[in-house]
């Protein structure tokens, strides 16, 4: 499967160097895991995208999400399912779940009572599938949420969701440096709705999201920034999920999805906007299974 996407205006893009030509970027292939959306709805409100009382469509849910599973698959990529269960309408965003890199899972521990059972029931899926180690988290960590694999180094969000001293479990755990970045604006409360990492080199993200400390950290750390405008970051553009050369995002996020064909990726839009009533989309749908 293979998706252009054209846009006339790009937003700004920071760093120094130049544009990649078209098809220069690498896909590898990826597994994930994903839950279907049998329970999703919105009943509670744990952060500012929830307040709206505005109710899901859960038959459009159920083919937003069926869009994004193939979208994978027609890429590709191996997608393995864990079941849903009552009364977790949130389990959808199988992302929460877990951390997996290099075989080793850090299971979750959730901020809110009304998530806490997920953690328990993706810690069960890992294990009867013979993953190990497996781990339980002993702080709060919202799994891939908060904590994202950028190749040599892990990012980890905190301030929303997340503690910031889950930075000593992951190093050492997974044996990487870790860079903590703080988020200030309630409405980007995981760093998945702030930032993607596209390839090792190369992440997109709305600056505003941060500190001046998490911006300064980020430039130090990657060569090449793609900043998010207002307007994509409004509709959780930046939740999305990149191959290394694919990257699928909300359909919505016009001017980003320019800025990243321009930039040599191969934008693939999916619309979720019945899951961004929760504050999710893509990536919160998606949970990396790194072997």
């Amino acid at each position: 499967m293979t998706a252009t996407y054209h846009v006339a205006t790009a937003g700004p893009v920071t760093g120094a160097i130049p544009a990649a030509p078209p098809g220069s970027r690498t896909a590898q292939p990826r597994a994930y895991l994903m839950c279907r959306p049998d329970h999703f709805t919105v009943r509670y409100t744990i952060n500012p995208w929830m307040a709206s009382g505005e109710p899901v469509d859960q038959a459009l849910a159920a083919r937003q999400w069926q869009a994004l599973h193939d979208a994978y698959t027609g890429l590709g990529h191996a997608v393995q399912l864990i079941d849903p269960q009552p009364g977790l309408p949130d389990m959808v965003f199988a992302a929460n779940g877990a951390t997996v890199i290099g075989g080793t899972v850090l299971g979750a521990r959730f901020r809110y009572a009304e998530r806490a059972a997920e953690g328990p029931a993706y810690l069960d899926w890992f294990r009867q599938r013979g993953f190990s180690p497996v781990h339980e988290s002993h702080r709060v960590n919202e799994g891939e949420g908060d904590i994202v694999h950028a190749g040599g180094v892990i990012l980890a969000g905190y301030g929303f969701r997340t503690d910031q001293a889950v930075k000593q479990d992951l190093e050492e755990l997974f044996g990487l440096p870790v860079t903590s970045l703080r988020l200030v604006d309630p409405r980007f409360y995981h760093l998945d709705t702030a930032l993607c990492v596209l390839d090792a080199g190369t992440v997109a993200y709305y600056p505003a999201a941060f500190d001046e400390a998490g911006r300064a950290a980020l430039a130090a750390q990657f060569p090449e920034l793609i900043e998010a405008t207002g307007e994509d970051a409004g509709v959780l553009g930046l939740n999305a999920v990149s191959d290394g050369r694919h990257v699928i995002l909300p359909a919505q996020a016009a001017a980003l999805a320019g800025q990243l064909a321009a930039r040599g990726f191969e934008p693939v839009p999916v619309d979720m906007s019945e899951f961004r009533k929760a504050g999710g989309g893509p990536k919160c749908c998606t949970l990396e299974l790194r072997p």
